[in-house]
């Protein structure tokens, strides 16, 4: 860290210039970009589970697929939930399930080291409630193995306690589906009868402690009594009630089927819904069972060797990460991207949710839409993420005929602040923490309350567009991102890694609503992101700091997190800090000769502790934004960001 920095003006431009084109390369004729998003081994395994359920198997493509989770097997025998991640039970019972129905033979070296592991780390009976359904629909277990969720919580009202609307929408759109299947327990056609015997301890009809602690307060054990009193009142529940209740949740899936794009646009509900159709004795050629399929294939990614399945895509993200960063490449002089930037505007502003009053009503009745949904189309399902960062791209591109849709995201954003000042990703209120704690929720992600990142984004937005009317709205929402600040003075970051990520965000959206750069929030932070970088000037962040509870060094410095710390510390006045220009050193000396950058860790987060997420894309449109907006503070009289992010 006591080395100069070797940043050079010239050398940043020719990198821009390079990251520019290489960006420019990858977008779509029609003005977007979409990139992989890759999560763990457990998605392509339940994509070869489910063809083995329908007897719909596609041997090229599970050969294909055997490739791809072979590869991924860690040194430990067992699958991580990232790259270079500790064992983990659930990812590796269903790589280990799914070989064996592609195909691979138990005594094969790689599925004894696999199971060696699965039994000694307890054997497969102590997979999570989700990899247990898996086995339940396959026989591996009884059904007893699976916590009690009656179909009939779909006749719960609003006011109750535990509801559907309680819930966070990809639990939503994933469990209404399930309580079908679990109310009437099919059976995988499995052609094959391949069976899973081998990977438990203790054999399934004999374990009696399905649910167990250690629990991660006492509302566990209260709700495992509540388990064991409904798996006995359960068949006594009247018959028209669980045809009633079955009914309504058929129409609630009928309802968000959203096309080609699928159930909530996500793989794990399209997956439900295709099984909820199937036992429900919908034919194979019902259309609605092949647009699900359809739906299905579209997440595929293929290459000549390997295929995995995409949880869902990323277009719109994407998009407007991207139009950012091309946008601030454009003030350089060293990337042309006028047209491209007014092409990807218009593809933005026509994906705006205007129409359709999603689920997100529940909690906000009197907001008019106005959002944009992650994917190609979720209508149902807008998000504010999404919403405050495309909103802030068609502002700073400044063209008059998206100044309505602007107008319209900044009124769906104010309605959708919650009381503590906050904002979720999808629903508002959505943060009933006890709820996290049934059985049915041991991984934990049944909610979606507020963060600091997100909540940060909207600031910035809000603050960008710069309304009087808008000034109590950001005044709460600073108080809450004061009163969530670590110790070390960082913000975790919800859905990006990590802390890294979190300051980023916060640190962005404070200077664009005016807090002083001496403000000792501000400093701390800084403080923080500079101690933090490493000796070959960039900046890495484990996922393991989802587990840690605090800030864990990944192996190696990141290009995208690089950017991030950047981005950060330029926001509050920090352009010409060292630690800013040895990170864009480091970006410089390991930009690729195809104007990209490389990196294997994972760099995002879809459920902490349990699903993780890597953005191909992350790697290529941050360094560029971040060398771009270095450029441009450097080159201008004022170290100061105008904008929000």
């Amino acid at each position: 860290m006591n080395t100069e920095p070797r940043f050079s003006a010239p050398e940043n431009l020719r990198a821009i210039a390079d990251a520019g084109r290489a960006l420019s390369r990858r977008r779509k004729r029609d003005g977007h970009w979409v990139f992989e998003l890759e999560a763990d081994a457990t998605i392509p395994s339940e994509y070869v589970l489910l063809e083995h359920y329908m007897d719909r198997i596609t041997p090229a493509r599970q050969a294909k697929i055997g490739a791809y989770l072979r590869r991924r097997q860690g040194d430990h025998g067992g699958w991580p939930m990232f790259h270079g991640g500790a064992f983990n039970m659930s990812a590796s019972v269903k790589a280990y399930c799914a070989l064996k129905a592609i195909g691979d033979a138990p005594d094969a070296p790689h599925m004894v080291r696999a199971r060696h592991a699965i039994l000694g780390h307890g054997g497969a009976e102590r997979a999570n409630v989700f990899t247990r359904i898996q086995l339940a629909l396959f026989g591996a277990i009884p059904w007893r193995g699976v916590p009690v969720m009656p179909v009939e919580i779909m006749h719960l009202p609003r006011w109750f306690f535990f509801n559907i609307w309680a819930m966070s929408y990809w639990a939503r759109v994933c469990v209404v589906p399930l309580l079908v299947l679990q109310a009437l327990k099919p059976r995988a056609r499995n052609p094959r009868r391949v069976r899973f015997d081998e990977i438990f301890r203790t054999p399934p009809d004999r374990v009696r402690d399905w649910i167990r602690g250690p629990y991660r307060s006492r509302w566990g054990v209260v709700f495992k009594h509540v388990d064991a009193v409904l798996r006995r009142t359960e068949p006594l529940f009247p018959k028209v009630a669980r045809e009633r209740a079955i009914a309504k949740a058929v129409d609630f899936v009928e309802e968000r089927l959203n096309g080609e794009d699928g159930l909530g646009a996500i793989y794990p509900a399209m997956a439900y819904a295709l099984m909820m159709y199937d036992v429900l004795g919908y034919p194979d050629d019902d259309p609605r069972r092949v647009t699900i399929w359809q739906a299905i294939d579209k997440l595929m990614v293929e290459t000549d060797e390997e295929v995995y399945c995409q949880p869902c895509v990323s277009p719109v993200w994407d998009t407007s990460l991207s139009g950012h960063a091309m946008i601030e490449a454009s003030r350089t002089g060293g990337v042309e991207a006028r047209q491209e930037l007014d092409a990807t505007c218009d593809w933005l502003a026509a994906r705006q949710i205007t129409s359709v009053r999603g689920d997100w009503t529940a909690m906000r009745p009197q907001a008019e839409p106005g959002g944009w949904a992650f994917q190609y189309r979720n209508d149902h399902y807008p998000d504010v993420d999404d919403t405050a960062v495309v909103g802030m791209l068609l502002h700073r591109n400044g063209r008059p005929e998206h100044a309505e849709a602007v107008e319209k995201a900044r009124a769906w954003i104010v309605g959708m602040q919650s009381r503590n000042g906050g904002w979720g990703a999808f629903d508002a209120e959505n943060d009933r923490e006890f709820l996290n704690h049934i059985p049915f929720a041991d991984h934990g992600a049944l909610l979606d309350p507020p963060t600091a990142d997100v909540t940060g984004r909207c600031i910035s937005f809000l603050s960008q567009l710069g309304h009087e009317d808008d000034r109590p709205v950001i005044a709460r929402a600073l108080a809450y991102l004061r009163a969530e600040q670590e110790a070390d003075g960082s913000w975790y970051g919800r859905w990006g890694t990590n802390y890294v990520y979190g300051t980023w965000s916060v640190l962005c959206a404070l200077n664009a609503a005016g807090v002083p750069y001496d403000d000792p929030m501000v400093r701390r932070a800084v403080d923080w992101l500079v101690s933090i970088q490493r000796v070959d000037g960039g900046w890495g962040e484990d996922e393991r700091s989802y587990d840690a509870g605090h800030y864990v060094e990944n192996a190696e410095s990141l290009p995208s997190q690089t950017a991030w710390a950047m981005l950060g510390l330029m926001a509050v006045g920090q352009a010409d800090h060292p630690a800013v220009l040895r990170g864009a050193a480091y970006l410089q000396r390991t930009q690729g000769a195809d104007g990209e950058w490389r990196e294997q860790a994972y760099n995002a987060v879809g459920f902490p502790r349990v699903f993780y997420l890597k953005y191909h894309g992350y790697r290529l449109f941050f360094p560029l934004f971040a060398l771009s907006r270095l450029h441009n503070l450097q080159r201008g009289n004022s170290r100061e960001v105008s904008l929000g992010f």
